[in-house]
Order: structure tokens, then sequence, then C-alpha cells
């Protein structure tokens, strides 16, 4: 299973390697040593960058806005990603996630954002002490036997989607998200 759950990790991951070569011109180290996390990594940070600098950009009065009745608010998508974080990063981590990324939407801005920025704090060391090889290991992910792996696809996946409705929030705003900004990407 752990050889199965390596092989599909690294066919998704190839195209992310290939891209970063032109970047990377090591052969050894962190990427080859673990080339699944090595890649988490690289989209954690460019996705937490831009989720701290959406969250900052919106006006404090649009964070209760959503486009439509049935989606999120922007509020409540900054309260939904800090939990997430936790919870994802507790898993990888077997640890308990700080309290302090448990928020409403509803609270100001400020705090919001510190829930976010908390998130990410914490959950950085833990894909920093992440291992290819422990990626097969089981974890209890709601309520099923799965690799840990899926709980960092989960991370990526989670960071990736819910910074694309905050971009489309701010453009509806009429602001320019911050991964159409030079030097975000």
């Amino acid at each position: 299973m752990k050889m199965l759950v390596c092989a599909v990790m690294m066919g998704i991951t190839m195209p992310v390697l290939g891209q970063a070569a032109g970047q990377a011109t090591t052969t050894t180290g962190p990427m080859m040593a673990n080339p699944v996390v090595w890649s988490a990594h690289e989209i954690y940070a460019r996705q937490s960058r831009l989720l701290v600098a959406a969250a900052e950009q919106m006006p404090e009065e649009k964070y209760g806005y959503k486009p439509t009745p049935e989606q999120l608010t922007f509020g409540r998508i900054i309260s939904h990603v800090a939990q997430s974080n936790g919870s994802l990063c507790a898993l990888l981590s077997d640890t308990k996630a700080p309290a302090a990324l448990t928020v409403s939407e509803t609270p100001p801005k400020a705090a919001l954002v510190a829930a976010l920025k908390a998130s990410f704090d914490y959950c950085g060391p833990v894909i920093d002490g992440l291992q290819d090889a422990k990626l097969g290991d089981a974890i209890n992910y709601h309520g099923a036997r799965v690799p840990r792996a899926r709980a960092l696809i989960e991370l990526t996946d989670d960071l990736e989607d819910h910074y694309s409705q905050m971009a489309g929030y701010l453009r509806l705003g009429g602001m320019l998200p911050p991964s159409a900004m030079p030097g975000m990407r």
C-alpha cells in the first residue's frame, strides 16, 4: 500500500518537479530526498502568501460579502481555512491544533487575519518536518483509516480552492487579486 501511495504521489508531482527543474539546479537535497513533501511545501508556501495578501487586501466592510446567497462570505472563507489548516496539520503531525485557530466568520478583520496567519505559523513547521517515507502511515481522517498523504493533499487542495474563491471576490469588488500582481506569483 505504501508503495502504491508513493507511486501515485510521484505521478502527481512529476509535472511540478519538471516545472521546478528550471528553478532548482540541484539534484540532491530536500527536493530529491522528499519530492512529494518538497512539492507540497512549494504549493503551501505560495498559497499561504497569496491567502494572507488577499485577506489583508479586502476592506473590512466587505468581509460579509458573498456573491450569491449560497456562497460563503469572505470572512467565512478565512475562518474555514484557519480551522482546516489546524485540523489537517494536526493529522499530519499527530498533535493538537492551537485553539487560536478556531474563529467564527464574524470577528473583526484583524482577528480573522491573525487566525489565518497563526494557522500558517502552525502548519509551516509541520510540513517542514514531514518525510515522504511516512506519507503511507495510516491516520484517522473523518472516521476512515487513510494514508497520511491524504491530509497533505487535502491541505494544498484546500488552499488553492479557497484562494481562487477569494480572488474571485476581490475581482467582483473591483480589486486585482494578489496572484495577478507583479512579484506575487
